[in-house]
């Protein structure tokens, strides 16, 4: 197996089998190109004093093991607030390119020092029990014995029984390097495990529906640190209407942010 995400080829990022996601055994997890993203928004352009505050990806088709190239720009700089934008393209072999996943990040300068006391409410301070008090399992909503990222990328602690539906706590880890050479950092796995949301509190049975994430979305209040990442996360559903993943995000210090899936819900 593979002891990375991602190799690099002559200028294309190319998945490996621990790329893979859960809906189709040829397409990634949303998971694997957000860590990716991620990790180029923190290293693009860096400005100190500036720390990304909201992270934003839109999956616009599912992402093909292909050869892929990953474009990153600033939309808007600044002292104070600057924005981001990143391009994932597929380009699979003598095929026409594709633009399948779109990305943002908004910096901010943080939060000044000596603000006094504070009302009750504005520090999120309500911690999980931390990774050493959860049952190690090996995340996969169809068990199925093929590499994949949530079975084999990460490592898992579930902190409620397995196999009960809805909302649950769970702390992940991210294992293999991104590229070679590079492993991810607190925020590329924060990416990472935010996009798990959907599966940790799964409402429905997979083997009758599919319950797709169209986009993620990330708001921080602090910069994670450590490698363990703790979801708190429920699915909301309503017949005729539309479906939301929500995860309050967490390191082994206390909450970090809270991450938004939009669902697409479909029988099988």
């Amino acid at each position: 197996m593979s002891p990375s995400i991602f190799l690099q080829e002559a200028g294309h990022l190319l998945p490996t089998e621990l790329a893979r996601g859960p809906w189709n055994p040829e397409a990634l997890h949303g998971g694997a190109p957000a860590a990716l993203i991620t990790d180029a928004f923190e290293r693009h352009e860096p400005t100190a004093g500036l720390a990304i505050a909201r992270l934003g990806f839109e999956l616009l088709r599912p992402i093909p093991f292909a050869p892929l190239r990953l474009e990153v720009r600033t939309v808007r700089a600044g002292r104070r607030v600057q924005e981001l934008a990143a391009e994932l393209h597929a380009e699979p072999d003598g095929g026409e390119g594709a633009l399948i996943c779109r990305a943002t990040a908004l910096r901010v300068v943080g939060v000044p020092e000596g603000l006094g006391r504070l009302p009750a409410g504005a520090l999120a301070e309500d911690s999980m029990p931390g990774p050493a008090a959860g049952t190690p399992v090996r995340f996969s909503l169809d068990d199925s014995a093929e590499a994949g990222f949530g079975a084999d990328a990460m490592e898992v602690r579930r902190l409620e029984p397995v196999g009960v539906p809805g909302p649950a706590r769970i702390w992940m880890r991210l294992r293999p390097e991104l590229t070679p050479g590079r492993p991810a950092g607190p925020l590329a796995r924060l990416a990472a495990t935010a996009d798990f949301g959907n599966g940790v509190s799964a409402s429905l049975p997979f083997a009758d529906y599919t319950f797709i994430n169209a986009d993620l979305t990330i708001h921080l209040q602090r910069p994670p640190q450590g490698d363990w990442i703790g979801l708190d996360s429920r699915t909301l559903l309503h017949e005729g209407g539309t479906a939301l993943a929500e995860s309050v995000l967490h390191d082994t210090r206390g909450p970090v942010g809270r991450a938004f899936q939009a669902l697409v819900v479909a029988p099988r």
